[in-house]
């Protein structure tokens, strides 16, 4: 058998893992991530620890149903995701358990896990304003200001329905209230410069090509076009502005992507550890770079591409409110008529 590298050595050592602790060596992941940069991350956790990570991947929602339709039968150690909201949803239906671990508890901040340990935030990424700089001079520097008629016919965003806007207003129901929030969305409904279509990156080439002055997207999809090559946005990146918003406040809203145990676990330690592993330095840079994302444990390498939007105060929500608050803000985007 090879030797393992220092580094895969201290990481095996970190976990304080041995044959004996994770009875059966493997970990069935279910998992909606779908980049191929992850492919590193489970490669190094089977080098350092002789676990075989087994994949299922599909969107989360299908994960979710297929959890439940499984009940006890169900194969899944992991689910890994995208979104707080969409972790509430399998917390809704039952299919998550708690997990007991000093080194989650010690290295993933309160407010980026569920506070009964049912999931950890492992990646986070801001939600935030861009705008086109030919155009606008003094962009909007809070989320209240989107609301504001002096930006009527210049603001785009994506669907009221689409989990990351549905994860926004959530936000604004835990900071302002109900009625504060419907005020918001309805005056962010009114400034429309067009009617919600398309993705984050699609916000963004409609700053591009003129049909938005100020959008809300992820920070990630305008870091992966300075990374890389992003049709219709990495050869105009100078136009485009961006603002965290809310820095006199509550700070720029986060999300993340996280990771849990599933309910009927078959393998609950080797899921422990994959868990644990997430959350080690090694694991977290090449969770946050493979996204473009910012690492959820504190002074674990940044994306370099994260690193060039500058540095920011965040929102230090409990995530959880996210979930709480989904059904709540649906209904004030269908009760103003937000598409």
């Amino acid at each position: 058998m090879p030797r393992l590298s220092p580094r895969l050595a201290a990481l095996a050592g970190a976990l304080a893992l041995t044959a004996a602790a994770a009875s059966a060596q493997e970990v069935n992941l279910y998992s909606s991530r779908h980049y191929d940069t992850d492919e590193r991350l489970y490669t190094d956790f089977e080098k350092a620890t002789g676990i075989k990570v087994n994949r299922i991947e599909a969107g989360a929602d299908e994960l979710i149903e297929r959890m439940k339709a499984e009940g006890r039968n169900s194969p899944a150690d992991v689910f890994l995701t995208t979104d707080a909201g969409r972790m509430w949803r399998a917390e809704e239906a039952g299919i998550l358990a708690p997990v007991e671990s000093e080194v989650l508890d010690a290295r993933i901040p309160a407010h980026l896990r569920h506070p009964d340990d049912l999931w950890f935030g492992f990646s986070q990424r801001a939600r935030i304003i861009f705008f086109d700089k030919q155009d606008v001079t003094e962009p909007p520097q809070t989320y209240a200001e989107l609301a504001d008629p002096k930006w009527k016919g210049k603001v785009c965003t994506r669907s009221g329905s689409n989990i990351y806007m549905l994860s926004l207003l959530a936000s604004r129901i835990a900071h302002d209230g109900t009625d504060a929030a419907t005020d918001w969305a309805k005056g962010l409904w009114e400034n429309r410069a067009r009617d919600p279509q398309g993705g984050d990156t699609d916000q963004l080439r409609a700053i591009v090509s003129g049909e938005c002055d100020v959008v809300l997207a992820n920070t990630y999809y305008f870091a992966r076009a300075l990374r890389t090559d992003v049709s219709g946005v990495t050869e105009h990146v100078d136009q485009i502005g961006w603002v965290f918003p809310d820095q006199d406040g509550t700070g720029a809203h986060m999300n993340v992507s996280a990771g849990a145990m599933a309910k009927y676990a078959p393998h609950p330690e080797a899921a422990k550890a994959f868990l644990e592993y997430l959350a080690s330095d090694s694991a977290q840079q090449y969770f946050s770079a493979g996204n473009d994302e910012y690492p959820a444990v504190e002074g674990a390498k940044q994306a370099p591409s994260t690193e060039k939007l500058g540095a920011f105060k965040p929102d230090e929500l409990n995530l959880a409110e996210l979930g709480r608050n989904q059904a709540a803000a649906q209904m004030i985007y269908d009760s103003v008529g937000y598409e």
